[in-house]
């Protein structure tokens, strides 16, 4: 399987750096996703938010629509393959809360 073009994500996430505001945020990923990416991408935070959460797999997929392959998905990412970004993400959206 060919590697991801490493250098094209930099400049993404360079591009995602200069957005300020969540309706810029909306404005951009509505340009660079399609409607089922953007789906899948948010569904995939629900379901890590509610797994950070300690919600059982029943109720995740009750509240998200999310299959429990996504859900597993999910789970292993944070349990063992965690970069650490969810991680920071909700530490800090609780600091603004």
């Amino acid at each position: 399987m060919p590697k991801p073009n490493i250098e094209f994500a930099a400049e993404l996430y360079k591009a995602i750096l200069t957005l300020k505001t969540v309706e810029e945020c909306e404005m951009f990923f509505k340009d660079l996703c399609t409607i089922p990416e953007l789906k899948a991408l948010s569904q995939r935070f629900a379901v890590a938010k509610m797994l950070d959460n300690d919600m059982v797999y029943n109720k995740i997929v009750e509240s998200t629509g999310a299959s429990t392959a996504t859900i597993s998905r999910v789970k292993r990412s944070l349990e063992y393959e965690n970069a650490g970004g969810y991680n920071l993400v909700f530490s800090r959206l609780k600091d603004k809360e």
